[in-house]
């Protein structure tokens, strides 16, 4: 009966590690970070795309900074730019969610490893994108933010895997940090906000979090 007790002892201190991640994780983007008001117009559009569970931020093309598009690949029928960050392995190894594997998530959320950026191309706008009006101080701080995630070569050139995308209008780059279940793609983009000026959560790794403050 003691080791019994034992065994259920420690499944509950293991079932509690999960469940206290998902109630502080709740709470804290419930938790709504407010901008500084701006005495100026928000005369940009920027859009938060989804795919049920990813954060991407999308860009028109045509109010790219300069030095962050240097680089990217690019067409000339482009006309939006989203960008999202993640594992290397797991952006590379799982292209869609039915090649979801235990282990690739494991080493995502727990152990230290690389990171991509992931860039789309887009003609068209989709209508499921959310719209966010911004300034032109928060747009710049904005591609500051995604610039310096990028990393570079000695050349100070963003870094792009060859022949890696999942389609033929996206590329994954070579990008600084480590992905984590504390830093997650969604948190990387909440992250963003916060430091450009725009409303955002106290933090969060889900997508509905930052999405939900803008409805």
């Amino acid at each position: 009966m003691k080791i019994l007790k034992k065994i259920l002892k420690w499944v509950l201190y293991i079932l509690l590690i999960p469940i206290s991640y998902l109630v502080i994780s709740l709470i804290l983007t419930s938790i709504t970070i407010d901008p500084k008001v701006e005495n100026k117009t928000s005369n940009k559009t920027i859009y938060l795309s989804t795919n049920g569970v990813h954060l991407d931020i999308v860009i028109p093309k045509k109010n790219l900074d300069s030095l962050l598009l240097a680089g990217i690949k690019t067409n000339k029928t482009d006309n939006y730019l989203s960008f999202g960050w993640g594992d290397e392995n797991f952006y590379i190894n799982t292209p869609t969610w039915g090649d979801l594997t235990f282990n690739n998530a494991f080493k995502a959320m727990f152990l230290k490893s690389t990171t991509l950026m992931h860039v789309t191309r887009y003609q068209n706008k989709h209508s499921d994108w959310k719209k966010i009006k911004v300034t032109d101080s928060q747009l710049q701080k904005l591609s500051s933010y995604l610039l310096n995630t990028f990393e570079t070569n000695k050349n100070g050139m963003k870094i792009i895997l060859k022949n890696k995308g999942y389609s033929f209008n996206d590329d994954f780059y070579k990008s600084k940090g480590s992905y984590s279940c504390f830093k997650t793609c969604n948190s990387w983009v909440n992250i963003g906000f916060k430091k450009s000026g725009l409303k955002s959560c106290l933090w969060t790794p889900f997508d509905f979090g930052l999405i939900k403050k803008y409805e």
